[in-house]
């Protein structure tokens, strides 16, 4: 099969870092790399933040709960981190309003003042000040909540953003700064010298085509599949990580009717719970539930939905049920796996990242979040210059623009691309017909299929649906009538045959049934689609 995007690569070229792993950490690894002029080639054995990286609760943030668990460092940090982020990237990380609703007095003071602390740790790169709300001002900015018992709230401030097109937009920026890019190109064997790693194996996923990329330095970037990559280094060597499920479930916006997002600071179990505005949905979750086996696909378990939706239910004025359900999503935590003890508990693995040299020639960068990719990525390349001999150069993403950043002043759904929004604009003026709304529901058009082919890096039905549009995890049943349009408008940027357009939809059809939870064929005791 003929791919849309295949840039020619020398096998003959000796590469300086070779990053596996087309995720945040990948991706940031790869933008640090280039920009500092290194050689730098990244494969992924799907589509860019195919796997957790597309699966968070959209946040920038510098985590709450790990300031109430006394970890300042972690939160001092990410705090910065957020700050440059939005910077970086304007076009995607917004200021969100959060609101923790209090049924005591006791819990006003406790979370102004740990969220007075939370301000102050952020010094210069603050979103804004935490404020006391009365319960008639907190009814007026989120009628949807429960009023019975309410006392008031803290608003605080954090950021929201859009993980999968921030992914693409980093994926845009390493290019333009030099590296090259390979996505459906899976690893399935290291090279080497002795005990030295001295390169990679790959087979195109979609071509069937092999290669063979010989480098300076490997970095294992791979997430929850880290361990995979080690073991062909070395069959015997231990897990690093254990994956940990967050689950999320997607509502119509109306059950909070507010721009300002929820944030539940203790449930039954002890977690946190979110409700955030997204693509004027209602992102709910996440879980945190220990797994032993690690997927592409991984599937919500029943008592995971059924955690979110009960929390929720005690929130919310109106209580929400399966039938509601527009999206059900589960994303893999790569954490460092414990090393005494059961394990069974997610509260005893490490949250932050652990940069590991495993091998002569092999770095393995694991853990960590969505907010701190630059800083993982820049710790990364410092230790793969000292490894691999490198000529030293200064990292320079703390002020680098991602691909697309630009102020949008107005609220369109099109200005999530930044300054690429204006040629997206273009070529609807070239063809109105490419102006066509793609769902009654939804914003999005044809002309968006057609960038997305072009110019990031979209191969299939899914890549469009899941991750470059997002309707996939916002309303699955409405991804699934649209397919067929967008396989057809793919198949004509790649010449392919209604075999292809028939296959490509059959396909996306499984995937999506996954994801509809309320259906009759999903089996909610296994967590999947039958």
């Amino acid at each position: 099969m003929k791919r849309l995007h295949q840039p020619p690569i020398a096998e003959n070229i000796n590469w300086d870092l070779i990053i596996t792993g087309g995720g945040a950490t990948g991706l940031g690894t790869a933008l640090d790399a280039a920009s500092r002029g290194y050689k730098t080639l990244l494969v992924e054995q799907a589509d860019y933040a195919k796997g957790t990286s597309s699966r968070s609760t959209k946040l920038v943030h510098g985590g709450v709960r790990y300031l109430a668990q006394g970890d300042i460092g972690l939160v001092k940090h990410a705090l910065k981190e957020r700050g440059l982020l939005q910077q970086n990237a304007k076009h995607l990380v917004h200021k969100e309003a959060f609101l923790i609703p209090c049924y005591n007095w006791f819990s006003i003071v406790k979370y102004l003042t740990g969220l007075t602390l939370y301000d102050w740790l952020a010094g210069k790169y603050s979103f804004g000040k935490s404020k006391y709300f009365s319960k008639e001002e907190t009814l007026a900015m989120m009628p949807g909540i429960k009023a019975k018992g309410l006392k008031g709230s803290i608003r605080y401030y954090d950021g929201k953003f859009d993980d999968a097109r921030l992914a693409i937009n980093i994926a845009q920026t390493a290019i333009e700064k030099g590296a090259t890019l390979l996505n459906y190109t899976k690893v399935t064997g290291l090279l080497k010298n002795g005990e030295t790693v001295t390169g990679i194996e790959t087979e195109d996923t979609i071509t069937g085509l092999k290669a063979r990329f010989k480098g300076k330095m490997v970095i294992n970037a791979t997430g929850v599949f880290v361990d995979d990559i080690l073991q062909m280094n070395n069959p015997d060597t231990k897990k690093l990580v254990r994956p940990s499920q967050g689950v999320h479930v997607v509502l119509e916006k109306s059950f909070l009717n507010s721009e300002s997002a929820l944030m539940i600071p203790k449930t039954s179990d002890g977690r946190v719970l979110f409700a955030v505005p997204w693509h004027e949905h209602l992102l709910v979750g996440t879980t945190d539930t220990p797994l032993n086996e690690h997927s592409l696909e991984p599937h919500a378990l029943k008592e995971e939905v059924d955690f979110i939706m009960a929390t929720a239910a005690s929130y919310f004025n109106r209580k929400p049920l399966e039938k509601d359900i527009l999206s059900v999503f589960s994303g893999l935590r790569p954490l460092a796996a414990p090393t005494s003890g059961d394990g069974n508990s997610t509260k005893e693995i490490s949250r932050d990242h652990k940069l590991i040299v495993s091998a002569k020639g092999l770095i393995t960068i694991t853990g960590g979040k969505w907010t701190t990719y630059r800083r993982m990525a820049e710790e990364t390349v410092d230790l793969a210059i000292t490894q691999a001999g490198l000529e030293p150069k200064a990292c320079i993403t703390k002020n680098l623009s991602i691909h697309g950043s630009q102020i949008m002043e107005e609220d369109h759904h099109l200005s999530i691309y930044g300054s690429d929004r204006d040629k997206i604009e273009a070529l609807i003026e070239q063809n109105p017909g490419l102006g066509q709304q793609l769902h009654p529901s939804f914003p999005f058009v044809e002309a968006e299929v057609i960038w997305s082919a072009r110019n990031e890096m979209a191969e299939t039905v899914e890549d469009i649906l899941s991750r470059r549009l997002r309707v996939l995890f916002i309303d699955a049943q409405a991804a699934k009538d649209i397919a067929p349009r967008v396989a057809s408008l793919l198949a004509k940027e790649l010449s392919a045959d209604e075999n292809w357009v028939a296959g490509q939809i059959e396909t996306f059809n499984k995937l999506a049934d996954g994801y509809l939870y309320h259906q009759p064929t999903y089996n909610h005791h296994e967590g999947i689609a039958l």
